[in-house]
């Protein structure tokens, strides 16, 4: 009668690593590994690296968190805004708050009641 549910992918956020706090603003380019939580404000395109002994790398963009540029990790949670395209190989888990301009291309994903996208929905295909 009930279809049995699947378990849902989800990240480790254990793998946080770096913070770049409210207030901090960055330009540039940013390259990372592991995990990092942003809170401030980053101008520039982040790239995430598996780091060793881990399969992917993880953003966290908090509420107060604003990224411009293009993000290419394998998982993220996003509760803040992106001017730019996200490109999330694995996870993608868009919260209440979040607010995202740009193309997004993701391996599976999670939109909460609230989350606001403005450009095209792509799901990739397993490799």
């Amino acid at each position: 009668m009930f279809a049995k549910r699947t378990k849902r992918p989800s990240v480790d956020v254990t793998k946080l690593s770096s913070l770049i706090a409210e207030g901090v603003e960055i330009t540039g380019d940013l390259s990372f590994s592991g995990g990092i939580r942003i809170d401030g404000r980053v101008t520039g395109n982040l790239i995430g690296h598996a780091a060793p002994g881990q399969a992917r790398a993880l953003l966290v963009l908090s509420e107060k968190g604003h990224i411009e540029g293009t993000v290419t990790c394998g998982d993220a949670v996003i509760n803040g805004t992106v001017d730019g395209d996200l490109d999330i190989e694995h996870f993608l888990e868009l919260q209440s708050n979040s607010r995202v301009s740009g193309a997004i291309r993701y391996g599976d994903m999670q939109m909460d009641v609230g989350a606001a996208v403005r450009g095209q929905l792509c799901k990739s295909e397993p490799a």
